[in-house]
């Protein structure tokens, strides 16, 4: 066959192009200090890839051993493995397999609901709502608990986790996420619209699912000494928390001085500030142990700020490296994130504030001066549904939902950026989480280099100017923070935007150096 023999002779370089086309290419990610990254890498659940997609890299690997080994990264270098005996025993398989193994850089950990209780009963709640729908067999949830409490009860989850995060020696990223398949949402829905009592039912939690796998990454990765240093969790549990401080605080440390990125988002609102204050001291034990942290995020439900001072979290630990910061749903005064800022004013590139709502006496325009005049480093800052808290509870008094634009204006953001297969499931009983998932993140010009403003004359932050002029006069921008607009009441959409650009928009020759 002259046409496969051509194929052969092609360079290696040139087959990974043919597969680029097919996949993404697995060495391609977004910077840690990049705006985009905490949408893209951190907090994007893995999409299942197309059918024909991976049955065209499969049949690539099929042609030829060298053919097999070219495209090994294209299939293991992002893994994502379910809670389930399905799941598990396909990762088993996996890190059987060095050569496979040894490819994997990112795993995501894609957990379910735990069947609590109430199992006997899903047969008698699908007869009584007259469901016949082939996802609501009852059969299948009956076996779904049972298979649960097996992996449970042997530990079989731990046996593979270890097994798995020793196999993956260029292990860099670990996220744990919710998972709801479509019978399981299905059956939510449908216990909602029954009339009998939920715990006579069946019982679906996620709070004990995120407290177990919270448990069993954590101890397998110390125990296989991994090489990972970044961790995602952009549906935490609040009291996974409280557990993991009482079970394991060696493990917490001994992980946090490996970490150089940290991202966490608790998604349920009950009891939150007085868990979160409980939890204080194992957040500072995480913060001044992780001492090589290039980025942070910790965040909270939108419609629940967490009312709790910035250092109870962040006890006034100062990170060298730290490139990217971000808070998200918190009510704060002005200083304390003057204060935080300007502790990294050297490093920092990123800024990220979502949701953060100022507390009476406090003005926006005093944070954003701050940053304007001596965050010398700062590239982009987030101000996405930035407040005052008087206002926010105003309008939570009237809505069942907050909008970024609520006022004015609308976004162009997708807010719905979840494939149908996972969960978008706030807590247990809410499904408003308040996780962003945007494209403003991924396509804002203050992402680049270059500055926001492509008609002002921009500069690589990697550039030094060596001859600072003033550009002042060419710049429509207010001058002052007292321009801006803030009058300490509300927040508008073209406010927030216009800030954005006004900190970023530093005058070369008057900002200070």
């Amino acid at each position: 066959m002259p046409e496969l023999r051509g194929l052969l002779t092609l360079s290696n370089e040139l087959l990974k192009d043919v597969l680029d086309c097919i996949e993404a290419d697995p060495d391609r990610t977004v910077n840690i200090d990049r705006r985009a990254y905490l949408s893209v890498e951190s907090f994007r659940l893995p999409s299942l890839p197309e059918p024909s997609r991976a049955q065209d890299i499969g049949n690539f690997r099929l042609v030829c051993r060298r053919f097999a080994e070219i495209a090994i990264p294209y299939q293991f270098a992002k893994l994502a493995t379910r809670f389930s005996r399905h799941g598990l025993e396909r990762l088993d398989k996996i890190c059987s397999h060095s050569h496979l193994a040894k490819h994997t850089r990112k795993f995501s950990y894609l957990v379910p609901y735990f069947y609590v209780e109430g199992r006997e009963q899903i047969e008698q709640l699908l007869e009584s709502r007259g469901a016949h729908h082939r996802f609501l067999d009852p059969s299948l949830f009956r076996k779904k608990a049972d298979d649960q409490r097996r992996i449970l009860h042997t530990k079989e989850d731990a046996r593979i986790l270890g097994k798995a995060m020793a196999a993956f020696v260029s292990l860099q990223h670990v996220q744990i996420l919710r998972v709801q398949d479509e019978a399981d949402r299905m059956l939510l829905d449908m216990m909602e619209g029954s009339a009998l009592p939920r715990a006579a039912m069946l019982d679906l939690k996620w709070t004990p699912a995120c407290i177990h796998a919270t448990s069993t990454i954590a101890q397998a990765l110390l125990h296989s000494r991994s090489p990972f240093s970044r961790f995602s969790g952009p549906m935490m549990n609040s009291q996974s928390a409280l557990v993991i401080k009482d079970r394991i605080p060696q493990t917490v440390s001994l992980l946090a001085s490996r970490l150089t990125c940290l991202e966490l988002h608790f998604d349920d609102s009950e009891a939150l500030n007085e868990r979160m204050r409980a939890a204080s001291l194992l957040f500072k034990t995480v913060f001044s142990a992780a001492k090589n942290l290039q980025a942070v995020h910790v965040g909270f439900p939108s419609r629940s700020p967490l009312d709790l001072g910035l250092e109870e979290i962040f006890h006034g630990v100062q990170w060298e490296k730290l490139r990217a910061f971000g808070i998200q749903s918190w009510r704060l005064d002005a200083d304390e994130i003057v204060q935080l800022a300007r502790r990294h004013r050297t490093v920092l590139r990123g800024l990220r504030l979502r949701d953060v709502q100022l507390r009476e006496g406090s003005m926006w325009k005093d944070v954003l001066a701050m940053l304007r005049s001596e965050m010398d480093q700062l590239d982009w800052v987030s101000l996405r549904r930035v407040d005052y808290s008087k206002h926010f509870d105003e309008l939570w008094a009237d809505s069942m939902e907050i909008v970024d634009g609520s006022l004015e204006g609308s976004e162009s953001d997708n807010e719905d950026d979840f494939p149908a297969h996972f969960s978008v499931a706030g807590s247990d009983n809410d499904r408003d989480d308040g996780i962003d998932f945007d494209s403003e993140d991924e396509h804002s010009l203050a992402d680049t280099d270059q500055g926001p403003d492509a008609n002002e004359i921009a500069l690589s932050p990697n550039t030094t100017a060596s001859l600072p002029f003033c550009t002042c006069s060419r710049s429509s921008d207010p001058a002052s923070a007292d321009d801006l607009g803030d009058n300490g009441i509300f927040v508008l959409y073209q406010q927030r935007k216009m800030w954005e650009q006004w900190v970023i928009g530093r005058c070369p020759e008057h900002s200070c150096t």
